[in-house]
């Protein structure tokens, strides 16, 4: 028998989720929506698409009877990355879609949200809620993406336009960095308890790890700019081979956003282009640029595992943070059948993970065991430096 329940309370999330990521677009000029400057941002419009199609395609399609699709071609427009669903329009064309409209979409998210308040009226198997507590959990993915991917829209514009014009918060002065000592030991790694997690966090397992130190607060911008005026991105030694090539063919000499003009070091935010400032956290850089300001310090990049077994010793949440370590399944990880099975599993493989959260990441969706994961040459993301060191072990 079909374990049934009446998830008033998910009702209330899923429109809380959704009427967000509308919140996030608001400000935007329906040009905006459209534009899609290099491959690995989306158009604002396509986001507001795709999550909507991961509710009718693995949802209502399923679990809401007579359903009737909103247009039967927004299955190839709007699917993502899911091979077992079908066709799909490649990455680098999202761009091109001129059609359909912003209008368009906007009344597929009505028409859909009109279907899932139907449905979330209703009883429900365990299946259907557990792809609707997915569903919420990956549109707020796509939130922090939104965020993303309108910054870069916008800072890649020439005029450098502001997203709204509320002033930017104020930035406290940064402390002295300490260092936390973390014994050797073995630690438990891994998503326990209630609630939601992606499948990519669970396999809970014990790891070891020798003496280590952490950081008690990520790197400033005034931290970055000494290793830019030492002459960082000139000096090979502190970078991996690979990263050193890229540093060289795309002209890196600073994080993204930041721009040497009349003298001064300046910095696009959704506020517009400011001056950089020293206190603030430093983000949007690459896997590359952490490893080589850590290694020019003398120091290094904590593992993943370090930086879980630590998190609950400092303050973390303001930018996602990179890890040394490769992104890779846990101990037991198996992929589900079907088209979920693809949302995590498929990717392990020449990324790196980050631990933490950014100021973008929606209210409820940072925890300490989330994995995030990059390729290391990108920056696009709000990401900083945690810095780590090994200790001689105490006899």
């Amino acid at each position: 028998m079909i374990d049934v329940t009446i998830p008033t309370a998910l009702l209330r999330h899923y429109a809380q989720v959704r009427k967000w990521t509308e919140t996030i677009c608001r400000p935007l000029q329906k040009e905006d929506y459209v534009v899609q400057p290099v491959e690995d941002v989306s158009p604002p419009k396509w986001h507001l698409g795709h999550t909507t199609w991961f509710f009718e395609t693995l949802v209502l399609k399923k679990f809401l009877p007579g359903y009737i699709e909103f247009d039967p071609m927004f299955n190839f427009v709007f699917n993502s990355y899911y091979e077992s669903l079908g066709a799909r329009v490649i990455r680098t064309d999202r761009g091109n879609l001129s059609r359909p409209t912003v209008d368009e979409i906007y009344k597929y998210r009505k028409y859909v949200d009109s279907a899932m308040e139907q449905l979330l009226a209703q009883p429900l198997p365990e299946e259907a809620e557990t792809l609707i507590t997915l569903g919420c959990n990956h549109e707020q993915q796509h939130q922090e993406l939104l965020w993303y991917d309108i910054k870069y829209i916008l800072g890649n514009n020439p005029l450098f336009p502001p997203y709204n014009e509320s002033p930017a918060p104020e930035t406290p002065r940064s402390a002295p960095m300490h260092f936390i000592d973390m014994e050797a030991g073995v630690y438990e790694i891994g998503f326990a308890g209630e609630g939601f997690c992606y499948d990519n966090e669970l396999g809970r397992h014990k790891v070891y790890l020798e003496p280590y130190a952490i950081a008690d607060r990520p790197v400033t911008n005034g931290e970055f700019l000494a290793f830019i005026d030492a002459g960082g991105y000139r000096e090979f030694s502190y970078w991996h081979a690979e990263g050193w090539d890229w540093v060289k063919r795309n002209n890196i000499q600073s994080p993204m956003y930041w721009h040497f003009d009349e003298g001064r070091w300046m910095n696009y935010t959704l506020q517009g282009l400011v001056p950089v400032d020293p206190a603030e956290i430093l983000s949007h850089i690459s896997f590359y640029e952490a490893a080589a300001f850590a290694a020019w310090k003398g120091l290094r990049l904590p593992t993943e595992f370090e930086w879980e077994a630590a998190s609950g010793k400092f303050p973390w949440g303001q930018r996602w943070e990179w890890t040394e370590s490769a992104y890779l399944p846990y101990p037991g990880f198996e992929r589900v059948a079907g088209a979920v099975g693809e949302y995590n599993g498929k990717f392990m493989v020449n990324q790196k993970v980050l631990r933490g959260a950014s100021e973008f990441t929606p209210t409820g969706h940072s925890r300490a065991t989330y994995r995030n994961f990059f390729h290391p040459h990108l920056r696009w993301q709000l990401t900083g430096i945690r810095l780590a060191k090994t200790l001689k072990p105490s006899l």
